[in-house]
This record gives C-alpha cells, sequence and structure tokens, in this order.
C-alpha cells in the first residue's frame, strides 16, 4: 500500500514536499516513481529513483527544479517540488516497480491515491 501525502495550494515561486509512505512490501526492493495528471490530461511521468537512490530520472519539464529522494529506512520516497510554476497543478501519484528503473507507467505495479497540489499564478 502507497500513501502519497503533502499536497496543497502555493503560489508560483514557492515549494512543496511530497510524501509516499509505503507498507506491506520490503520497500528496497522497488524501484519507485512520481507521476501527475491534470484534469483533461493524460498521466505523465515526473520522477523516479532506483532502489538504492543512487539513480534518478526526470522529465525534462521538472528537471533543476524537482529531486526525489527516498528513505529506505522510513519506506518513504519524497518528491520536493521547487520554483513551481501554475503548469505544475495536478494530482501527484506515487508508484512502486518491481521490475524496472522506468519512466513508463505500465511498468509500475502498484499506485497510490494521489495528492492535489494546485500553483496559483
Amino acid at each position: 500500500q502507497l500513501q502519497a501525502s503533502g499536497g496543497g495550494l502555493v503560489q508560483a515561486g514557492g515549494s512543496l514536499r511530497l510524501s509516499c509512505a509505503a507498507s506491506g512490501r520490503t520497500f528496497s526492493n522497488y524501484f519507485m516513481g512520481w507521476f501527475r495528471q491534470a484534469p483533461g490530461k493524460e498521466r505523465e511521468f515526473v520522477a523516479a529513483i532506483s532502489r538504492s537512490g543512487a539513480s534518478t530520472l526526470y522529465a525534462d519539464s521538472v528537471k533543476g527544479r524537482f529531486t526525489i529522494s527516498r528513505d529506505n529506512a522510513k519506506n518513504t520516497v519524497y518528491l520536493q517540488m521547487n520554483s513551481l510554476k501554475p503548469e505544475d497543478s495536478s494530482v501527484y501519484y506515487c508508484a512502486a516497480s518491481f521490475r524496472m528503473f522506468t519512466m513508463q507507467s505500465r511498468e509500475y505495479d502498484d499506485w497510490g491515491q494521489g495528492t492535489l497540489v494546485t500553483v496559483s499564478s
């Protein structure tokens, strides 16, 4: 089970940190990712992190502004979002993949419930 939290309303240029707590699994065995979906749009990849945390992937749209990290001792993955823009407004989902370190949503097995981020201009 994945439980995302940390969403909210923030002004453009501000920051938020999302958290995703995992339970019922050996967390360190899973690659973790963040995706987002805005109303009327398809779900899109945001960031992914390897099992150890040594490797990360980012969508071009967030590179340099967002940072994904994980704490395997706490079974938690984070998404630090800085310099937020109105176009970052979405429901953000965390996801776990046992097989692959990837940007492809179809490779993720488990999904959290989502947390809403709204960035005002």
